[in-house]
């Protein structure tokens, strides 16, 4: 049976709330000290990259009213393939800038589908 296309973004917004609850409180000081939370991190956004890879295949006209969507799975493969010369400054620039309104393009896209 295949997923329902919501389920993708819920995937991607429960991720987006797993990383900000292993970043809240902290700096990118102690982000970069830390194997653990950066470990946890970048598992998240290798989440929200496959979900998305995942709704590109099950719902290409949803996949392509999520913003940057590309671009996000090219920050998802890096982090997976290119592991040793991640950028930790960059991810923590993405953390602080761009999560919340990836969750809120979330929200508003499942407010849309189950609108009547």
């Amino acid at each position: 049976m295949k997923r329902d296309p919501r389920a993708y973004l819920l995937d991607i917004q429960e991720a987006i709330e797993a990383i900000q609850a292993a970043v809240a409180g902290i700096t990118l000081e102690h982000y970069e000290q830390s194997r653990l939370i950066r470990s946890s991190v970048e598992r998240e956004f290798i989440i929200i990259g496959e979900a998305l890879t995942h709704l590109s295949r099950r719902d290409a006209d949803l996949f392509a009213r999520v913003e940057e969507a590309p671009q996000i799975i090219s920050f998802r493969n890096k982090l997976t393939h290119e592991y040793v010369t991640i950028n930790h400054p960059l991810v923590w620039g993405v953390i602080q800038h761009h999560l919340q309104a990836l969750h809120a393009s979330c929200q508003q896209l499942l407010k849309q589908l189950e609108a009547p």
